[in-house]
C-alpha cells in the first residue's frame, strides 16, 4: 500500500500559527518563525507548568544540576518573549482540522489558527503492575528521583538503555547501590543490536553496577521487583527506564497515527494524510528521509534542526529539506558514545578497534554485501566523531572501503569511497 500524501499547499501563507508543546522542538519552531521575520500571531500551549528546558541533562546531570537547564540560556531562545501568548500548564485535549484552518481544544477553551505545529513530545512507558516505579522524563520526575537517591539506597533500574545507563552512572558515583535489570539480554540492545550491545555489558561491573541480563519483570512492589523466574530483587527505589512513546493520544482520530502513536511526516514535517497546514516535529514525528527511510523521533538533534525545514516550507520558502542524520550522544559508565544514522536489523557490523582494549573503538553498520554505511557508533574515539558527522552530511548514505574502515591507522574520513 502506498503512503498517504499531504494535499496541495494552500494559496495563502498562514497569518497565525498555533504551536502545541513546550520543549525543544516547540521552542525552536517559534524561534525559527521569528528569525524568518514572521510577524503574524503565534500562540503556544504547553502541558508542563514551567518554562521550556533541555531534557538530556535530566539523566546525564541528574545529581549535579538540581535545577532545569532552561532553553532560553541553552539555545538563546526565550519562548515567552517570542510568542504572542504562551499558556503553561495547559495541555491540548483535541484537534479539529477545518476547511480553512485548525482548532485545538484545551481545558480552558478552544484556539483557532491558520496552521498548527504539533510538538507535544513523548512520555515515559510505565506498564500495568509497575505503578510503584518512578520514571524520568520531566523536570518534576528528576526532582523526585534526585531526592530519593541518597548514599546507601538500593536503586533498581529496569532497562539498560540510554537513560538507564546514564542514571546508573551518576547514581553509583554518588554512593547508591545500583542494580540494572535488562530483559533482552544485552544493554542498548534495541539501539545497537545484540552484537554491539553485548560489548557494553562489562562496563557495568567495572563501574560498580550490578547488571542482570534476561531479567523479565512481572511486578514492582514497595519492597522490590518481582521477576518471571520467581525471584525478588530488593529495592528502596525503582526506576522504569524502558523507553518513551509519542504523546498523541489527545488527538484521538483527528490524524492518522502509527501503532506507537507517532505521526508520519514528509521531509518538511507535513503530517501525511492531512492538509499542509498541519505539521509535526520532534518526538511525535516519524519523518520520511531520502537517506535513512523512516526516522523515528527521540533525537535531540532532530528536535533542534527539524523546525528549520518545517518553518521554511510553511512560510513558502521552498527548497529541498536538509535531512539531518539521527544523532544520539551519551556519557555512561566511564565511556563517551556517539551514534549517527539508523541501524537496520539485517546490517553487517564491522568493528574499528578492539572493544576490550583501552584505546576506544567504533562500530559501522553496512548494508548487506555493499559499501554503504547506514550507521556509525563511536566509543571513546573523539577523532572518529567529527568524521562520522561529516560522512552523514552528503545527499546519500556514505560509502566506505571496508578494509580501510577497519584499519585504525587510517583516518575514518580517508576510508570514504
Amino acid at each position: 500500500m502506498s503512503e498517504p500524501e499531504s494535499v496541495a499547499p494552500p494559496a495563502a501563507l498562514p497569518r497565525s500559527v498555533l504551536v502545541v508543546g513546550g520543549g525543544l522542538a516547540a521552542t525552536r519552531t517559534v524561534a525559527e518563525l521569528r528569525e524568518r521575520e514572521f510577524d503574524g500571531r503565534i500562540e503556544v500551549l504547553c502541558a508542563e507548568g514551567v518554562a521550556p528546558y533541555d531534557r538530556p541533562p535530566l539523566s546525564k546531570h541528574l545529581l549535579d544540576r538540581p535545577t532545569p537547564t532552561w532553553l532560553r540560556d541553552e539555545i538563546g531562545a526565550d519562548l515567552q518573549a517570542l510568542a504572542d501568548e504562551v499558556h503553561l500548564g495547559t495541555p491540548a485535549r483535541g484537534l479539529r482540522v477545518t476547511g480553512t484552518g485548525v482548532e485545538v481544544q484545551a481545558a480552558d477553551g478552544s484556539r483557532t489558527a491558520d496552521a498548527v505545529v504539533l510538538a507535544t513530545g513523548a512520555h515515559a512507558v510505565l506498564p500495568p503492575g509497575w505503578e510503584a516505579a518512578l520514571t524520568l522524563h520531566t523536570a518534576a520526575d528528576a526532582e523526585v528521583l534526585r531526592t530519593a537517591l541518597v548514599p546507601g539506597v538500593r536503586l533498581v533500574i529496569i532497562g539498560a538503555g540510554w537513560i538507564g545507563a546514564e542514571v546508573a552512572t551518576v547514581a553509583t558515583a554518588a554512593g547508591v547501590d545500583v542494580t540494572v535489570l535488562e530483559a533482552t539480554g544485552d544493554p542498548l540492545g534495541a539501539a545497537l543490536g545484540p552484537v554491539v550491545g553485548a560489548f557494553t555489558a562489562p562496563w557495568y561491573a567495572s563501574a560498580g553496577v550490578h547488571l542482570r541480563r534476561g531479567a523479565h519483570v512481572v511486578e514492582v512492589g514497595s519492597n522490590g521487583v518481582a521477576l518471571a523466574d520467581g525471584t525478588l530483587t530488593p529495592a528502596d527505589v525503582v526506576l522504569a527506564a524502558i523507553g518513551a512513546r509519542p504523546t498523541t493520544a489527545w488527538l484521538g482520530s483527528a490524524l492518522p497515527q502509527e501503532p506507537d502513536g507517532s505521526l508520519r511526516v514528509d521531509e518538511h514535517h507535513v503530517v501525511l494524510g492531512a492538509p499542509r497546514r498541519v505539521r509535526a516535529v520532534g518526538d511525535v514525528a516519524l519523518r520520511r528521509s531520502p537517506r535513512h527511510g523512516w526516522v523515528p523521533g527521540g533525537h535531540w538533534d532532530g528536535a533542534l534542526r527539524g523546525p528549520t525545514d518545517l518553518v521554511a516550507d510553511l512560510l513558502g520558502a521552498g527548497g529541498p529539506a536538509s535531512d539531518p542524520a539521527p544523532y544520539v550522544f551519551s556519557t555512561q559508565l566511564g565511556h563517551e558514545l556517539a551514534l549517527f544514522g539508523v541501524r537496520h536489523v539485517d546490517d553487517e557490523v564491522l568493528l574499528r578497534g578492539d572493544p576490550a582494549g583501552g584505546d576506544g573503538w567504533s562500530a559501522l553498520w553496512f548494508r548487506p554485501g555493499t559499501e554503504t554505511v547506514s550507521a556509525i557508533l563511536t566509543v571513546d574515539r573523539p577523532r572518529d566523531v567529527g568524521a562520522a558527522r561529516r560522512l552523514f552530511t552528503a545527499a546519500g548514505l556514505p560509502r566506505l572501503d571496508r578494509v580501510r574502515a577497519r584499519d585504525t591507522s587510517v583516518a575514518l574520513r580517508d576510508a570514504s569511497r
